[in-house]
């Protein structure tokens, strides 16, 4: 229930109904964005990879954090696009426009994992 100034409560219940949020959202993602099923997919057989290769705790992070950062990004480009998708599917320059925008931004952290990876496992071969 919102405050005299329109302000939902604060403390435990506020974060119990933003976990749920949360959930709700990973829900959605996952049962309507194949891309966000891959990449998870695709953590799942490297998140215990970059632990085994990992030789200090911040490589792990690093390694790690690359790749959940790729799942943040998917999310907030999912979310674009169900937005544009809200007001039709008609085309229209400036829809397609941000939605090429959000695809830009999960192939930017994209190549930032081959990076990272490259960066640190690419030196121990060579």
């Amino acid at each position: 229930m919102a405050d005299e100034f329109g302000h939902l409560p604060r403390g435990p219940r506020r974060i119990m109904k933003a976990t749920v949020w949360s959930m709700q959202g990973l829900k959605a993602a996952w049962l309507h964005e194949s891309s966000f099923r891959l990449e998870v997919c695709l953590f799942v057989v490297l998140a215990p990879l970059a632990a085994w290769l990992a030789e200090t705790p911040v490589e792990g992070v690093l390694l790690v954090g690359s790749m959940l950062l790729v799942l943040s990004v998917e999310l907030l480009n999912s979310a674009v696009e169900a937005v544009i998708a809200r007001f039709g599917d008609e085309h229209h320059f400036m829809a397609g426009r941000a939605k090429d925008m959000g695809s830009a931004a999960v192939f930017v952290v994209m190549m930032n994992v081959l990076l990272v990876w490259g960066s640190i496992l690419l030196p121990r071969l060579f």
